[in-house]
């Protein structure tokens, strides 16, 4: 196929509620990533919560997204996508305004009428409601909004988007705190999904196709997730590979306050943070097309290698320019394993639970945050202020990816063979 004919079916294979689901979804990851970069730091300098407690906080506002994913899409599949991105988008304006003015006069009354640990922890959970909607109201959108000769383009296109978001996120948030304040970080996240909460009412119009499957309802929704649980191998494979992002996501929740405490006091750690995100958008296709012939489990044992030695960088030589270099072998474990994690639990999955068991892929990610911010927190807290070796972090964080990885080798290696479900090109 010429170049100028691929050309007319791109041109051609998406209806305009693609376009605005996804360029949508590039505001909602921007306002994420930007709240998430600048998180930690405004816990812990503007609230005043110590380093542990912050971590956790952090990890908790990381964390419960994932575990309301696979509800959020039975939910916004019963509701229709737009009226769900709308609703979406409107509980994230209000959520991160008023994370961002916690310390405001007019929240006065309601800070001072509990403990502020408790108004904080309640304020981060809302922007997982409106978050676990918006997800599964993209994919679905780009699924029917995209004809079959150009449906695995506009998946390509999703993931490219959330990169970008993911990358524009914290480098607005670093100008941002920057120039004006930590808390005006939260304040532009909300007027990015408010702007969205507007385009989705005026312009986004709910794609249908013929030939759908019934929705299933939120209480079949729980029978299925009844179901995948009773397969103990598989959620023994989750629990492991969520050491993986327990690692992970110590670049979110710990690795600002680490380098703003203990590194340079003056560095942009939102702007930072881009490293992740550029390397994915710079590097997965070459990354893609060097692990195209290894079998996924095999490249989800590599990737998580990788991303754990990568913070052994930071014990060699703790600078800024090291944690770049550090974030970017990590992203480079991230799109070796990714791509075959879902591949590997797209395989697993027995026929007709396809869509429960890829709502489960995500637990690891929501564990991932959740332990990751207790763990963090009690690392910077013990070796940071209490033993003063700091540098003992990373071997910590290290040591649980690295860990992981044998974990992996070991189920590969004893349970994972054993499997009664064909596991197709393994």
């Amino acid at each position: 196929m010429t170049f100028s004919k691929r050309f007319h079916e791109i041109r051609t294979g998406f209806e305009r509620p693609f376009w605005i689901a996804n360029i949508s979804e590039l505001f909602e990851r921007l306002s994420y990533y930007a709240a998430f970069a600048s998180l930690p730091r405004y816990l812990h300098e503007s609230l005043n919560f110590g380093v542990e407690q912050a971590s956790s906080l952090a990890g908790l506002f990381g964390g419960l997204v994932w575990f309301l994913a696979a509800f959020g899409g039975a939910l916004a599949d019963r509701m229709g996508f737009r009226r769900a991105l709308s609703l979406a988008y409107l509980i994230l304006t209000i959520s991160y305004f008023v994370l961002g003015s916690i310390g405001s006069p007019w929240l006065a009354p309601v800070r001072n009428a509990m403990p502020l640990v408790v108004l904080v922890t309640f304020v981060l959970m809302l922007p997982a409601l409106g978050i676990a909607l918006v997800k599964p109201s993209v994919v679905g959108t780009t699924a029917r909004a995209s004809k079959e000769n150009v449906r695995s383009i506009g998946y390509s296109i999703y993931y490219t988007v959330v990169n970008i978001g993911g990358a524009l996120g914290p480098f607005l948030a670093g100008w941002v705190h920057q120039h004006l304040s930590v808390e005006k970080v939260f304040d532009m996240a909300a007027l990015s999904v408010f702007v969205m909460f507007f385009a989705v009412l005026i312009l986004f119009k709910e794609p249908r196709r013929l030939g759908e499957a019934k929705t299933e309802s939120l209480s079949q929704v729980a029978r299925n997730f009844l179901t995948v649980t009773s397969n103990w191998r598989f959620m023994l494979f989750l629990i492991i590979f969520s050491g993986y992002y327990i690692a992970f996501w110590q670049q979110f929740i710990i690795l600002p306050l680490y380098i703003h405490e203990y590194v340079n006091p003056s560095s942009n750690t939102e702007m930072l943070l881009m490293a992740d995100s550029l390397t994915v958008i710079t590097l997965q296709m070459a990354v893609s097309v060097l692990t195209q012939k290894m079998a996924s489990f095999r490249g989800i044992m590599l990737g998580t290698l990788i991303s754990g030695m990568a913070w052994m960088i930071l014990i060699l030589h703790p600078s800024v320019m090291m944690a770049a270099v550090t974030l970017v072998v990590v992203a480079i474990g991230e799109i070796t394993q990714q791509p075959r994690y879902y591949e590997y639990i797209s395989r697993l999955a027995p026929s007709g639970q396809q869509g429960t068991y890829m709502g489960f892929a995500f637990l690891p990610i929501g564990i991932g945050s959740l332990v990751g911010g207790w763990l963090g927190g009690f690392l910077i807290h013990h070796f940071g202020e209490v033993r003063h070796q700091p540098g003992l972090i990373w071997w910590w964080v290290s040591g649980v990816g690295v860990a992981t990885a044998g974990l992996l080798w070991v189920y590969d290696r004893t349970l994972r063979r054993e499997s009664p479900v064909p596991l197709t090109g393994e």
